[in-house]
């Protein structure tokens, strides 16, 4: 019996061993806008998957949205972190980040915002390892807002996650057009997601009838699940491990959900 044992664990070795996460640059278009969005899989998975769309935090696509986009790949999903603001268009600075934000966030029409993730969207439904029909996406602080606005506009996917994002819109009535199932996931003390727009969202998703549910995190503020937010909660940005493991956790159980 030792001996069967010991040969099991060798061959668990072996095949971890032969197991990568494969990553690449992808190039797709939006209108006439090339955008770069980064891929990621587990090439040990020869079968067809669900597939993640993975949307940036305001900086745009980093170090942060690539390894999120890597853990994903490591559950076995074929992940792409969507590139919004368009190839070689990254922000260095909050001012910089605070324009490029403006540009997609900012006034009464967010068609253009609507636009790149959908872009997104179907440059992972392409992805011949991605089964079509059981695909998410996930964004964390601007792209949290994005994904919500990806479901408002109508978009065919299982289910969006919004890791401490923006929860308000300025066309509440576009609720009408989700089709897809909406997990939020929110500091308690989040400075940019006020009680009173926590409620007008939830308000939203009631009149559309949409399936939906949302989770708080106690001693949390904004970008809790970023470790380069700091520890400083009096600033309105902070890192929180136990929100950040609970959160991600939450979102595993979510997807263990939409795509049985």
């Amino acid at each position: 019996m030792k001996y069967l044992i010991a040969t099991l664990f060798f061959i668990l070795l072996a095949v971890k061993a032969n197991a990568a996460v494969h990553t690449q640059l992808v190039e797709y278009a939006q209108g006439d806008a090339v955008l770069e969005g980064y891929l990621a899989y587990d090439d040990a998975i020869k079968s067809v998957r669900p597939g993640v769309l993975v949307v940036h935090e305001w900086w745009g696509i980093n170090e942060y949205a690539r390894k999120r986009t890597e853990q994903l790949a490591q559950l076995g999903y074929v992940a792409l972190a969507a590139d919004i603001y368009g190839k070689g268009n990254r922000a260095k600075t909050p001012q910089e980040a605070m324009a490029l934000t403006g540009r997609y966030l900012g006034g009464s029409d967010r068609n253009l915002v609507r636009a790149r993730v959908n872009a997104g969207l179907d440059a992972l439904k392409k992805n011949p390892l991605v089964d079509p029909k059981r695909v998410a996406a996930i964004g964390y602080c601007f792209g949290g807002t994005a994904v919500l606005e990806l479901a408002r506009s109508g978009a065919d996917l299982a289910g969006v996650v919004s890791f401490h994002g923006g929860l308000s819109t300025p066309n509440p009535a576009d609720a009408k057009n989700i089709r897809s199932k909406v997990l939020v996931l929110t500091g308690a003390d989040d400075p940019y997601a006020k009680p009173e727009q926590v409620m007008a969202f939830e308000d939203e998703m009631r009149a559309a009838g949409v399936d939906w549910y949302l989770i708080s995190y106690a001693n949390a503020v904004h970008a809790f699940t970023n470790p380069e937010s700091g520890t400083d909660t009096s600033k309105g940005v902070a890192y929180n491990e136990k929100a950040d493991r609970r959160s991600w956790e939450a979102m595993k159980s979510f997807f263990g959900e939409i795509f049985k």
